[in-house]
């Protein structure tokens, strides 16, 4: 541990992380770029904040203030420490209704301060597409802004205060002050009484600059805001530091409380999708949009489009869109009369047609509606994201001009021949309300040639920014990738204007240095350029068919590029461990880029086995929501897979994980010797001494085994005669065979009575337990066992445990390659819930309108690899064909369970907690009368240990409701 680390321990109450992993995990954002930080403190309250800065000015180590860093120009990496802000700083200290403000720390979510204020009809202007996971310690930053911007402007017209920790380690409180009080402030020694002395002085100085030299557009992120001063100076008006350093990206002042405004969250949003032919024609529309006085234009290309249908996550768009379009303009309009707003719809739909712009306009005026257009739309940067290939991505490098939108149309055409000159594709999306796309053009920086094309862009189009008067920098700040054009943009007298404000506020250069001022080369620190080869590595699994593997286990981890949404709380499933501990190594991301690191090193299986490595993943319980909740399908589930393979190599298997690996086995013999083998769960010192043993949690009930198993059933059972449909393969699952046999009964009976010849197959596991603690060579040989049985068979291969039914699709390709067996077998694997539909809509199942379940509240909770793999909609369709039936399908997450990972002592606690998050709540909450429905075994047993209300499997209910 360094002597800084040592000092910084010492003092500070929250952690102090100094090792190479936890570096590695702050030396990324969002952003192209890559600098590992000295070290990282996560503060719990000012104190450490202060305490922080001290010893850090004492060692001559600059600080680097953080949020979520979800940043795109590079403005939170620095050789400095980093104070992350997200961990501990993020309580909504007070919220006053009457005043409409709310004071917050810098940790707090804008979606977290969204839903406080809701309960009072009143919202945080700005939104932005990362609302889920920005916080506004990093909004006030940035001076971020979103698609309201046309109505609401930016984060700057919403601070009213600010407490900061300045860079001589003193606190102060900025907010409007008269002229009598900034005299008084300007009396004292110190950073603060600087300030008040010798900015107004700074002003006089440089009016002729500060006249000429900013842009003449309003929506603008670059810079200082010396504007602004000398406009307060000159009306007589309060002369505020506050929204001074308001986009500052921490370079004046560590911002350690905020006092925001909020404005009244409108009652009703309708929105007009525009579809058109090419982008251009999109654009071209905007004008008519904004002459209807819209709450928000957005913009998407054919590029995001495309991607969004190939992801399940946001595949619902694609069903409601007319024919293929090119583009779309999504035109927004909010307010408290739905009358008004569906007049807005009709002026400016007649405004299109009368203008011929766009060939269909599709209307979305419900909550319902607009879902999947929001969804996507949010979406943007991430679907973008996912069209990388390699090393060659989508980069923000010249991705935030704003010009007037008046002129929108003629700057997009030449921004589009700058690129064309450099044979560079793009994708476009963003605000056309106030001019700001987000054009990402594509650039592998592992090439030099790629690298120099790519700064001739960016001062090309910097030239191009200003001469339409626009702004570089109008929502994404400048960073790295823009503060180095800020004395070009600017002019020599400005920016030295800048150049003292930092000398004024900072005059040690302590505070995030080399951005908006004294910045290196845009072309310094590039991430990818600075990556060596991986090292050598022969892998178990093929990554090839994973994403991002074409080039490895290593480009499937670096294909995630930190945009931060594995960082999101309160929807969907990713990333579940991160809800819990809110800790970076414990998100997608901070895992991504820990296996980074270590598949970097030269001997990586070596590296795959540090134990700091294994401490990063633990916590992943394999969910698979990141496949398909993160827009480039990070894989954790299986680079996890892999990883733990590796470590075993090294280090040998550990007991427990070998006797999870053969849980079929397991449950085979129990179910055998049943009674008996139930007794370990009801005689605490057998159940103690099993705990001590494996590591066992006391508090988890261990499963019943069932004497009368699904297999022994079926052999036993009277044979029906053959079904009219054709055959069927039942998979016999280890948990429906041997644990929970009714449901594999009621499946059985279920298909023979719609009319099915169904075929049990028993012989074997799926590989499922064993993939996922990393025994690849026995899943393998599971796997080739499984397959070789079922492509003998025909006709659908159908399961009620979606877990081990999925397997059969991604799990096997990556175990056993490019078998043609393995593709024909996952092609016919069906959930058992698809085809009872399909029946019950033909008239094969009949179902009586009298039994138990019928005209009940039915609460659904979905397994997380279903959702991740094919979704939940067959379920909620079986649910839904139950007579009289109301059916909720939860947004819970995951319920924590895992399979074996709330079996494990060390991991009970947080299996716990993730079941706390959303789903136990929810299901308490509803009435003794509603029957609660849940898919996976896991999810069943974690429902029923969690809340002590019994879950059923969605067949059960069916075969309850069956007629005779």
């Amino acid at each position: 541990m360094s002597e800084l680390a040592r000092a910084l321990d010492a003092r500070i109450e929250g952690e102090v992380l100094f090792d190479d992993y936890t570096r590695h995990l702050y030396s990324r954002d969002a952003s192209m770029y890559s600098i590992v930080p000295r070290g990282v403190v996560a503060p719990r309250h000012v104190g450490d904040v202060v305490a922080a800065l001290e010893l850090a000015a004492e060692h001559g180590v600059p600080v680097l203030p953080r949020g979520a860093a979800t940043s795109l120009a590079g403005q939170t990496v620095a050789d400095a420490v980093v104070l992350d802000f997200s961990r501990h700083l993020d309580r909504i200290i007070e919220l006053d209704p009457r005043a409409r403000t709310a004071r917050v720390q810098p940790g707090v979510v804008q979606e977290q301060l969204n839903r406080a204020a809701s309960a009072h009809g009143l919202m945080f202007g700005p939104d932005t597409s990362t609302a889920n996971r920005a916080t506004l310690g990093g909004m006030i930053g940035n001076n971020s802004a979103g698609s309201g911007s046309v109505r609401y402007g930016m984060t700057i017209d919403h601070v009213r205060a600010l407490d900061v920790v300045l860079s001589d380690a003193s606190t102060a409180r900025f907010e409007p002050v008269d002229a009598a009080e900034r005299e008084r402030r300007a009396g004292g020694s110190g950073v603060e009484a600087a300030l008040y002395r010798e900015l107004p002085r700074l002003v006089g100085a440089s009016r002729a600059a500060i006249a000429t030299g900013f842009p003449s557009y309003w929506r603008r992120a670059g810079g200082y805001r010396l504007d602004r001063l000398a406009d307060a100076l000159d009306s007589g008006d309060p002369f505020d530091l506050a929204t001074f350093v308001v986009g500052s990206e921490g370079t004046l002042a560590v911002v350690t409380e905020a006092t925001v405004g909020l404005v009244p969250k409108p009652a009703h949003t309708v929105i007009a999708v525009g579809h058109f032919r090419s982008t251009a024609a999109a654009i071209a529309a905007t004008d008519d949009a904004l002459a209807c006085d819209p709450a928000a234009v957005e913009l998407m290309d054919r590029t995001i489009l495309d991607l969004s249908r190939q992801k399940i996550e946001y595949a619902a768009l694609g069903a409601i869109l007319h024919d293929d379009p090119d583009a779309l303009l999504f035109v927004s309009f909010s307010g408290e009369d739905p009358a008004e707003l569906a007049g807005s719809l009709e002026r400016l739909t007649a405004l299109w047609k009368r203008h011929d712009h766009g060939y269909h306009t599709l209307l979305a005026e419900t909550p319902a509606q607009q879902g999947a257009l929001l969804k996507v739309r949010k979406a943007g940067l991430g679907l973008l994201m996912a069209a990388s290939v390699g090393a060659n991505r989508p980069l923000a490098f010249v991705e935030d001009t704003a010009v007037d939108p008046a002129r929108l149309v003629e700057f997009t055409d030449r921004f589009a021949a700058v690129l064309d000159r450099h044979g560079m594709r793009a994708g476009f999306y963003g605000h056309c309300s106030v001019g700001c796309l987000h054009i990402r053009p594509f650039v592998d920086l592992t090439r030099p040639d790629e690298v120099a094309k790519m700064r001739a862009v960016a001062e090309e189009v910097r030239d191009l920014v200003a001469e339409f008067g626009g702004a570089n920098s109008s929502e994404h700040g400048d960073g790295l990738a823009r503060s180095e054009f800020n004395r070009r943009l600017f002019g020599d007298d400005l920016y030295e204007a800048m150049r003292r404000v930092k000398g004024i506020f900072d005059p040690h250069d302590r505070l995030n240095p080399g951005k908006i001022v004294d910045a290196p080369s845009m072309t310094d620190n590039l991430r990818d350029a600075a990556l060596p080869p991986p090292g050598r590595l022969r892998t178990a699994l093929d990554f090839t068919v994973v994403s991002g593997g074409e080039s490895g286990m290593r480009g499937a981890a670096d294909r995630c590029m930190n945009i931060g949404l594995c960082r999101k709380s309160g929807t969907g499933v990713m990333c579940p461990s991160y809800m819990a501990t809110r800790r970076e190594e414990d998100s997608t991301r901070g895992r991504a880029n820990a296996l980074v690191k270590a598949l970097t090193e030269p001997d990586a299986a070596a590296a795959l086995g540090d134990e700091r490595l294994h401490e990063v993943l633990d916590l992943c319980l394999m969910c698979k929501a990141c496949a398909s909740e993160c827009p480039l399908g990070v894989d954790m589930a299986t680079l996890k897979s892999e990883a733990l393979h590796q470590r075993h190599a090294t280090h040998g298997v550990p007991a427990r994980s070998k006797v999870f690996a053969g849980i079929r086995a397991l449950n085979r013999l129990g179910a055998a010797t049943a009674p008996l083998s139930n007794l370990p769960g009801r005689l605490p010192p057998l159940r103690g001494l099993i705990g001590r043993r494996l590591g066992i949690a006391p508090q988890r009930p261990l499963p019943v085994f069932a004497r009368r198993t699904l297999p022994r059933w079926f052999r036993r059972r009277s044979s029906p005669a053959t079904g009219s449909r054709g055959p069927l393969t039942l998979l016999a699952d280890s948990f429906t065979s041997f644990t929970e046999p009714a449901i594999g009964i009621a499946a059985v009976e279920l298909l023979e009575r719609a009319g099915w010849d169904v075929r049990l197959e028993s012989g074997g596991c799926c590989g499922r337990a064993a993939f996922s603690k990393g025994l690849l060579d026995r899943a393998r040989e599971q796997a080739s066992g499984l397959v070789d049985a079922l492509a003998c068979t025909t006709g659908p291969i159908v399961g009620v445990e979606p877990s081990c039914l999925l397997t059969l699709g991604s799990e096997h390709r990556t175990l056993l390659g490019d078998d043609p067996r393995v593709a024909d077998v996952g092609s016919r694997a069906r959930l058992v819930d698809e085809l009872l539909v399909e029946a019950i809509d033909d008239g094969s199942l009949r179902l009586r309108e009298d039994a138990w379940p019928a005209g009940k509240r039915i609460l659904f909770h979905g397994h997380c690899h279903q959702k991740a793999e094919v979704g939940t909609a067959a379920t909620v369709a079986l649910l839904e064909r139950v007579p009289g039936a109301e059916v909720v399908e939860l947004d819970a997450g995951c319920c924590g369970m895992a399979g074996s990972f709330g079996f494990e002592a060390e991991h009970y606690e947080l299996s716990m907690r993730v079941g706390e998050d959303r789903l136990f709540p929810a299901v308490r909450a509803e009435p003794e009368a509603t029957v609660v429905v849940a898919t996976g075994v896991s999810c069943r047993q974690q429902i029923a240990h969690g809340t002590t209300r019994r879950a059923h499997h969605p067949v059960e209910l069916i075969r309850a409701l069956l007629l005779p």
